[in-house]
């Protein structure tokens, strides 16, 4: 009996060490909202991580708006991955609070045609004006959901002078990867999407960024509460590690000083 008793205490113990020290637990699920411009590296890495530790991933993708929106609406959300000034606005108005935000990359917004199509010319107003009338179909993400480069694009237009010709050939996506499933299917003639999402669908389908005057910059971070768990924040690890940023810039999520 004292034998049995003395290794259930060792039992105990030693679980009670796992838990306290600071290892990721095995099991853990860490669920992960994150705008759609992540979505090949990030799929890679969170398989690499449930692979190396045991762990479980939920990543939910959406545009940049809509991320920042159901993170905050749901209690078993881990960690936040979407646009700077997203992060920045809803700190600066305490809807998020007690965390910390880490800068993780920038991407551009682009013009993209389906891969074999002639590429138009889109370096200056006038060049991008023309591509713009004259294409058929144009994609890009729903400015109504939340999405950057969608909400720009109608700035674009509107400076442009083409708001009227352009708006009844546009079809709105969900978000950007969707804006980019539509040109890949041949469904529009252009695509506006940032340009981490369209390398990631095909490097051959660029175009090219804006011109200088409508160029379109955004930061990403990764945003998380300070009480994280080891599991999550093992997670966080890998992602901003070195190699996790080499991941990242390899789809086109390119370190904020290289642009």
């Amino acid at each position: 009996m004292r034998t049995r008793l003395f290794a259930a205490a060792l039992l105990s113990a030693a679980l009670a060490a796992s838990v306290t020290s600071g290892q990721p637990a095995k099991g853990e699920t860490v669920k992960i909202y994150a705008a759609a411009v992540m979505k090949t590296p990030l799929t890679a890495m969170a398989a690499e991580y449930e692979k190396a530790t045991g762990n479980k991933t939920t990543v939910i993708f959406d545009t940049a708006g809509a991320t920042e929106q159901r993170f905050r609406a749901d209690p078993e959300a881990t960690l936040l991955i979407t646009a700077t000034p997203l992060i920045r606005n809803a700190e600066s108005s305490g809807t998020l609070k007690d965390g910390t935000a880490m800068l993780l990359g920038s991407t551009v917004a682009g013009v993209a045609v389906p891969p074999g199509n002639a590429k138009p010319d889109v370096s200056s107003p006038e060049k991008l004006k023309a591509a713009l009338l004259a294409a058929k179909r144009i994609a890009v993400s729903d400015p109504a959901r939340g999405a950057t480069v969608g909400t720009h694009f109608m700035k674009v237009i509107e400076g442009l002078g083409v708001k009227d010709q352009v708006m009844p050939k546009i079809t709105f996506a969900a978000d950007g990867v969707e804006t980019m499933r539509i040109v890949m299917e041949k469904r529009a003639d252009l695509g506006v999407s940032q340009s981490s999402e369209i390398v990631q669908a095909s490097p051959d389908a660029l175009a090219g960024p804006f011109p200088k005057e409508y160029a379109l910059n955004t930061d990403f971070s990764l945003w998380h509460r300070n009480n994280i768990s080891a599991a999550a924040k093992d997670f966080v690890g890998r992602l901003t590690s070195s190699a996790g940023r080499q991941k990242l810039a390899a789809d086109g999520v390119m370190p904020p000083a290289a642009r």
